[in-house]
């Protein structure tokens, strides 16, 4: 039985007795991933999470936006200054936060419990909604900073145009300013989506023990398990999961720019 390499073994191995090179290509620690049904269901998990993510901040961020581009001068860099705020404190204080506000007898609960909406404390910490509040929190200035970058951009005799012609503001918002906001919708899209799927802070402090994400599966094999052959092997198809999204929003401007030529 041949032994498992690591990932990052050379493809090639010199040969003495032959005096030549020989491919050495190595695909059992990719085979693993295969003959584990842990992985797939990390995987899923991982991008089911990550999607849902990424739609809960762009029905978040894309009003914020939309707010903070029709605002003055001042009051649009104060609102710019709240966005970018929690940058400057640690990224693990910032989740490990959530923790003392989720917790049964955290903040959330004693302050529903006070008011007298519930009877009892609810199970909000370690589940599913935790995560995404966790993620949602975390990732949302990057939802919110390239939408704004696109919206103040746009020109408002446009909607104008619109209203002359008759649309009505709800028409005019769906018909112009949407679609001309997409490329900041796709790049909000990009740079929530990809980080939220390797994600692994957030599930380990507010996250399900009973439902890994791939991020949490890649650090126990490194730093834990110390597999590291199969830890290359996760990296790997999870660079090319990511890829994907990637060549497929980057197809995007391109039919648009076929479609304003025709």
């Amino acid at each position: 039985m041949q032994p498992i390499q690591p990932g990052y073994a050379p493809l090639f191995a010199w040969v003495e007795e032959t005096q030549r090179f020989v491919a050495t290509l190595n695909l059992s620690n990719y085979q693993v991933l295969l003959q584990d049904s842990l992985y797939l269901s990390t995987f899923l998990y991982s991008v089911k999470v990550a999607a849902i993510s990424t739609v809960l901040c762009l029905l978040v961020g894309y009003p914020m936006a939309y707010a903070i581009a029709r605002c003055g001068p001042s009051t649009r860099n104060l609102f710019l200054m709240l966005i970018i705020l929690p940058f400057w404190t640690s990224f693990l204080l910032r989740v490990y936060a959530w923790v003392g506000l989720l917790k049964t007898n955290g903040v959330i609960n004693n302050t529903l419990l006070a008011l007298g909406i519930i009877d009892q404390p609810l199970t909000l910490l370690y589940t599913d909604f935790a995560v995404y509040i966790g993620i949602v929190y975390s990732y949302l200035p990057f939802m919110i900073l390239p939408l704004f970058s696109n919206l103040e951009k746009h020109d408002l005799t446009l909607l104008e145009a619109a209203s002359d012609l008759g649309a009505s503001p709800m028409k005019a918002f769906f018909k112009v300013t949407l679609p001309l906001s997409m490329p900041g919708i796709v790049a909000g899209c990009l740079l929530v989506f990809i980080p939220a799927v390797g994600e692994f802070v957030i599930p380990s402090l507010l996250g399900r023990t009973d439902q890994l994400m791939i991020g949490t599966v890649l650090s126990a094999q490194f730093f834990s398990a110390r597999n590291w052959p199969v830890a290359s092997a996760v990296a790997i198809v999870l660079l090319l999961l990511l890829l994907l999204p990637i060549l497929l929003f980057q197809r995007y401007p391109r039919r648009e720019l076929e479609a304003a030529k025709r």
